[in-house]
């Protein structure tokens, strides 16, 4: 069994009663006895006949322990109780860390043993039906209620098994309640909707946990209720709050090494279901090369995300994921100056997600370069216009000689209005 103090530094959260390892060991062994899933009322059963007179809170935080143990994250679970968090990372049985939006923060949590941490890695991952062992020790799955869990073994990790758990939260933010944060400048806010509502082309960059995920959902979120929204993902992570949604999932190899669709595909077949908007969770691969093309013949409103450490560094990383689908940095050049209009990057500014650059894809001298549009200064305090302002909005029907984004700002703010 694992052991956790559960009192955790600066989550706020009250300390769990003490359990006896003998009694959870017993209920364990109970409840594993018979097959079937693991259920509130069997690990109940096996409590009450255990013999064991726990009363109403130690019978309640006996149940929660188990069940967590058994069909949860374990000594996790707790940390998920917190809906701030939005990333769970274990890098060895002592060392558990959590990301709240502030980066990340070392918690009180820890397992018995690396022999226990390593059973629960390998519990989460049959979950989403892959196997972890030594012939297969780095996997990535997603599992119920919305987990997407990444277990690495060793000899590939010198430090003992490594698990990143990633959240996904049913609760989609607004647009406003994302500037009311200071996630995004108001300014910022008002270009993303007009930028929805001219249905242009985009994609959203940034490093690993800025919020492109989180972003995209709340964009989509602005589309016409009337508009029908196809989403290609590897994980579904993506929730918009729309009434007329539908998801593809890639699917990985099986045991065999069989089965897999990849992203390119689901792209192919989505264009056979009339999407009003065709989004891409993540370009990665070869699929950059499909939707590139997707987005040359009329798809308009469309787009996805992209790792890049800026808006600047978009092309080059376009050019790199076209290499893998056999382009030329000549044809990814053309491709994307015609099928994206805008990128918008996010960093972490302080610890918080930000918006902090948009720019327009362009062609110099035959080159693919990103104009800087409007960014953010320092401390998110306002907005700085750029070299591409003035083709940004063209695109978005404004007068580009106009004074929207000098140091005034008075890029019109309120919700709904440009």
């Amino acid at each position: 069994m694992t052991r956790h103090r559960a009192e955790r530094r600066g989550a706020g959260l009250r300390p769990s009663p003490a359990i006896d390892l003998g009694l959870l060991e017993s209920v364990r062994r109970s409840v594993l006895s018979e097959s079937g899933p693991v259920t509130g009322l069997r690990v109940a059963a096996a409590l009450r006949d255990s013999g064991r007179l726990l009363g109403a809170t130690g019978s309640l935080a006996a149940m929660d322990r188990i069940t967590a143990e058994l069909s949860g994250l374990g000594p996790l679970q707790e940390l998920v109780s917190d809906p701030r968090v939005t990333d769970i990372f274990v890098n060895s049985p002592n060392s558990v860390w959590l990301d709240r939006g502030m980066g990340p923060e070392r918690v009180d949590v820890a397992f018995d043993s690396e022999a226990t941490l390593r059973a629960l890695a390998v519990r989460l991952i049959a979950v989403g039906g892959r196997r972890l062992d030594d012939s297969s020790p780095c996997v990535d799955v997603k599992i119920d209620p919305g987990y997407r869990v990444h277990a690495v073994l060793t000899p590939i990790s010198s430090a003992g098994t490594l698990l990143s758990i990633r959240i996904r939260r049913p609760r989609v933010f607004t647009l406003k309640e994302l500037q009311t944060s200071g996630c995004i400048h108001p300014v910022m806010g008002s270009v993303l909707r007009g930028m929805v509502a001219a249905r242009l082309n985009f994609l959203i960059s940034g490093s690993t946990g800025t919020g492109k995920t989180t972003l995209l959902s709340t964009l989509l979120g602005l589309c016409n209720p009337k508009e029908r929204l196809v989403l290609i993902e590897d994980a579904a992570e993506l929730n918009p709050d729309h009434p007329h949604v539908l998801t593809l999932e890639a699917r990985h190899s099986n045991t065999e090494g069989a089965g897999t669709i990849d992203l390119d595909e689901l792209i192919r077949q989505a264009l056979r279901m009339t999407p009003g908007r065709l989004i891409v969770g993540e370009c990665r691969g070869r699929e950059v090369r499909e939707l590139l093309m997707a987005l040359n013949t009329g798809h308009s409103g469309g787009g996805g995300t992209i790792h890049a450490n800026s808006a600047m560094d978009v092309p080059a990383r376009l050019v790199a994921l076209g290499v893998l689908a056999d382009m030329s940095t000549e044809a990814v050049a053309l491709q994307t100056a015609s099928a994206l209009d805008v990128v918008v990057h996010l960093e972490r500014i302080n610890g918080l997600r930000t918006v902090s650059e948009i720019g327009v894809f362009s062609l110099l001298a035959g080159s693919l370069v990103v104009e800087s549009a409007i960014k953010t200064e320092p401390e998110n305090t306002g907005i700085v216009a750029g070299p591409g302002w003035a083709a940004l909005a063209v695109r978005l029907g404004l007068d580009p000689e106009g004074t929207v984004l000098e140091r005034s700002c008075s890029l019109a703010s309120e919700e709904g209005q440009l």
